[in-house]
């Protein structure tokens, strides 16, 4: 009986040693599930969720398991921050692990996103300690790879993306431009026959020699000429009225005889004005006559001319200023001649902007900027408009637009700020904000677009872009609205609504090889072969290094081993 029970301790004796000292074996894959798998980049980190499970009668009560998190990419491994696990005689702070039980554990972990990790493997070291050493059992795959479909979202927008990129600022330039001539010919109080002084009055001659140069030009025309007859408005309206279209008649009469002398007529368009107090109330409000806002009033309070007429004869005070002042300037006909006058043509803007650029003016220049697709021609003649005018904010605007289409982002956001400083509009703070956008300044680009309501830039893409690299989907979606643009596709992608994506990627405005690249995107994650295939042709054959992404990108993990994929990359 002592025998057997001596045995018996023993027998326990022995399986507690062995469960405190035998070596823990490696773990099966299977005891592991990540959340994400792939992995995911969001806001430039590679978050994971790592669930795991320690079996029973696996975990040593004297031992304590380090468990590391591990990124590996092109020969570099990554580690997030361990967690320790102890089992039921260590004596310390960690989560205890049951031995008969056994225990399921989850470890949070973050990496810092960079390009290369899109070809990864996650795994998970042990390192194990005891009282007596310290081992390793072998490294679990956890992962594969990390999906950085976000990375795509583009941070700048080219010439062959002028929908999304920075805002000319429109030149004034008119081919055709309106010139207007005016002359008065006075007449005498109840008169209608005109003086001679008024026949040679300086305006007359000048009007008159003005319509036989227009008629003998090559560039002019007249687009019109108007004679209006008028009468003050004092006296009976029947007076008035005939006073009036007498005037207006015989100064007919005397242009005609005098454009005869200068061999050439025009077509006179005529009218007459019996009383005129449009004419009254403006010449009243420049005046410096006393009580002039009694009489004004008096016009806004009366509309019937002769109940206006007796109003202010009964101001006798001031009455005979306006007999002596306003009413001789309103005993009158009015001459108005129009031209139409043509400027130079787009040849020759094309020409001088390249030959003599001192010959155009500034409205010119920045017109002649338009006549070419070339950037470096663009310029080289916004350059020429800012020397000519350093103080106007649309030629530094404008080279600034060019350089950043031509890459140079630098120099773009200088030529911007100096815009700025010399006139702060909404599209010039637009500009500037895709500037900084494409610096990776975001609050700075945020700051900017913050100035930039009203522009004409498509300021939802760029406030969208920003909460996508932000991670704030969200946000990101009420900004983009139903903007068809390739980072509004992206953003449908990361939510998986792929039905709108392709919606969206179909109504971009200017389909690039990114746009096809998506599609091919869109058609991998709903298993649609021939749309992989068609949208990676394309893109491909608009950007070669498109072979390279698509190569690397897991997003394509399900197609890269066949020939057809293959071919496409190679």
């Amino acid at each position: 009986m002592r025998k057997q029970l001596f045995f018996a301790v023993t027998l326990v004796l022995a399986m507690v040693f062995s469960s405190c000292n035998k070596d823990l074996t490696a773990l099966d894959p299977s005891l592991f599930t990540t959340t994400p798998n792939p992995l995911v980049e969001k806001a430039g980190k590679v978050d994971a969720t790592i669930t795991g499970t320690f079996p029973v009668k696996y975990f040593a009560k004297n031992a304590t398991v380090t468990v590391t998190p591990v990124l590996v990419f092109n020969g570099t491994e990554v580690k997030g921050t361990p967690t320790q696990f102890q089992g039921e005689k260590v004596k310390s702070n960690n989560k205890i692990i049951n031995f008969k039980a056994g225990g399921k554990y989850t470890i949070q972990t973050t990496f810092n996103y960079v390009p290369a990790m899109a070809k990864s493997e996650l795994y998970l070291d042990f390192s194990v300690s005891t009282s007596k050493k310290t081992y390793t059992i072998p490294r679990v795959k956890v992962a594969d790879g990390v999906m950085a479909t976000a990375q795509l979202v583009a941070k700048s927008f080219g010439a062959a993306d002028a929908a999304n990129g920075p805002i000319i600022v429109a030149d004034k330039f008119q081919r055709v431009i309106q010139e207007m001539q005016e002359a008065d010919i006075k007449f005498l109080i109840q008169k209608s026959d005109i003086q001679k002084k008024e026949m040679k009055s300086e305006d007359i001659v000048a009007l008159t020699q003005k319509i036989k140069a227009v008629k003998e030009s090559m560039n002019q025309q007249v687009a019109g000429f108007e004679i209006a007859g008028y009468a003050s408005p004092d006296g009976s309206m029947e007076i008035n009225t005939n006073l009036a279209e007498k005037r207006q008649k015989v100064t007919a009469d005397f242009i005609n005889k005098e454009l005869k002398k200068v061999k050439t007529a025009v077509t006179i368009d005529s009218k007459f004005t019996a009383e005129d107090w449009d004419g009254f109330q403006k010449l009243m409000e420049s005046s410096s006559i006393q009580d002039k806002q009694v009489i004004l009033s008096v016009l806004s309070m009366y509309t019937d001319p002769e109940q206006r007429e007796r109003e202010i004869k009964n101001l006798s005070n001031v009455f005979k200023s306006i007999a002596e002042q306003i009413l001789p300037e309103l005993r009158r006909s009015r001459l108005k001649l129009t031209v139409d006058v043509t400027g130079k043509s787009d040849a020759e803007i094309a020409k001088l902007a390249k030959e003599d650029a001192s010959k155009l003016s500034l409205e010119e220049l920045l017109y002649a900027a338009t006549l070419t697709q070339d950037l470096s021609e663009k310029a080289a003649i916004y350059t020429k408009a800012s020397e000519k005018a350093p103080d106007c904010f649309r030629t530094f605007n404008n080279l600034g637009v060019v350089k950043y289409q031509q890459g140079n982002i630098d120099e773009a956001a200088r030529l911007f700020a100096k815009a700025l400083e010399l006139k702060s509009t909404p599209d010039v703070n637009y500009n500037a904000g895709l500037c900084a956008l494409a610096k990776g300044d975001l609050g700075k680009a945020e700051v900017s677009f913050g100035k930039a309501a009203g522009t004409k830039g498509n300021l939802s893409n760029a406030l969208g872009t920003i909460s996508i690299i932000k991670g704030d989907y969200t946000k990101a979606k009420t900004f983009f609205g139903k903007t068809s643009t390739n980072n509004a596709a992206i953003l449908q992608i990361l939510d998986g609504n792929y039905n709108g994506a392709r919606a969206t990627l179909d109504a971009v405005a200017q389909p690039d090889a990114l746009t096809s690249y998506l599609n091919a995107i869109v058609g991998a994650r709903t298993n649609n072969r021939d749309a992989v295939y068609a949208g990676l042709r394309k893109a491909v054959s608009m950007d070669d290094a498109y072979k390279a992404k698509a190569t690397n990108d897991i997003e394509f993990a399900k197609f890269n081993t066949e020939d057809a994929f293959k071919a496409i990359v190679k």
